[in-house]
């Protein structure tokens, strides 16, 4: 208990951690620029993309404050801050580190393929976080996952799709949890979940 409240007195909350995490990711992109250089479109599509949802995922909390006090307030540690750094921070450039070492010229059908899914992604996830859906906040699942998806596809190799696949996981896992919660609080939420998508409308 002693540890939860000095955590608050820091301000050491998830969403700070999530932060710190995505200019972690930043720096990792912009390294990869200084160690590898720009060779092809790949490079600079794939920089243009993942560039942009980090830097609109930090500035979008200053025009939209209320999220701030809404999104990821609980307390974490020190373990949880470096936790979300190796994970959110590292690991989900390793699509952005793939583009980069990928010699191969980018193909017009992964373009093609690659920016509707970023694109689509983007209009789902902000619409969602305007309009405050949140009885259907999955969907800013949905959205994350396919401007993530768009990265794997730009980066052009198999290995990158562990990045998607992982985040798969994780938003399944919340979405169940979630669930649990609101079956708990609610005794008709049960009801509720049969008529409403869990994630993909119209389609679960």
């Amino acid at each position: 208990m002693h540890n939860t409240t000095k955590e608050e007195k820091i301000g050491l909350i998830a969403l700070t951690a999530i932060n710190v995490a995505k200019v972690f990711s930043i720096a990792c992109l912009v390294g990869f620029i200084v160690v590898f250089g720009i060779q092809d479109w790949r490079q600079v599509i794939y920089l243009c993309l993942h560039i942009s949802y980090l830097l609109w995922w930090l500035v979008e909390q200053w025009f939209f404050p209320l999220r701030r006090e809404q999104i990821f307030n609980q307390p974490v540690g020190v373990g949880e801050l470096i936790f979300g750094l190796l994970f959110t921070g590292a690991f989900y450039v390793l699509p952005g580190y793939l583009a980069f070492t990928n010699s191969i010229p980018l193909s017009m059908t992964a373009a093609v393929v690659a920016l509707p899914l970023y694109i689509f992604g983007r209009l789902v996830n902000d619409c969602a976080d305007v309009q405050q859906m949140t009885a259907k906040q999955n969907i800013n699942y949905l959205g994350d996952w396919l401007r993530y998806l768009s990265f794997a596809v730009l980066a052009g190799s198999l290995w990158a799709y562990l990045v998607p696949g992982a985040i798969a996981l994780v938003y399944f896992q919340r979405i169940s949890q979630k669930e649990q919660a609101m079956s708990a609080k609610y005794p008709d939420y049960a009801e509720y979940r049969q008529s409403t998508a869990r994630l993909i409308p119209f389609v679960w």
